[in-house]
């Protein structure tokens, strides 16, 4: 198994830099079930976050490649399941993943809420607002 950083999975996703995403194809695509790439869950919000600041992807392009990494074979996401919840917590609603994963991390390590100051992850993202 081999971790695969951010910026892998961008070149790999984007093909936006010609060497750099000839080599990131290469090491994806070598992969396989018995030696898989990992994907953390720092990576993925990194990737989310990359897809849409930098490449100005739309929440659909976003959630189409979440989807497409969870369902690869020769990938391992780390805590796939929370992940999956997060997926789709982000589909049907307007917080942004960052929030869906960290509000379905906190649920399923028992937590009974997440709190923020973030009106936004309050509203969209399940989580308890604090008041300022």
């Amino acid at each position: 198994m081999i971790g695969l950083d951010t910026n892998v999975l961008v070149r790999y996703i984007m093909q936006d830099d010609r060497e750099q995403a000839a080599q990131a194809s290469r090491v994806i695509e070598a992969l396989t079930i018995d030696e898989p790439g990992l994907i953390t869950l720092v990576a993925l919000v990194e990737l989310v976050w990359v897809l849409d600041a930098c490449y100005q992807l739309d929440r659909s392009q976003q959630a189409d490649v979440l989807e497409r990494l969870l369902r690869t074979r020769e990938l391992l996401i780390e805590r796939a399941a929370v992940v999956w919840q997060a997926q789709r917590a982000f589909v049907s609603g307007k917080g942004d993943f960052a929030d869906c994963l960290i509000e379905r991390c906190a649920a399923a390590a028992g937590c009974s809420r997440t709190v923020t100051f973030d009106r936004n992850a309050a509203r969209h993202a399940n989580m308890v607002p604090l008041h300022r």
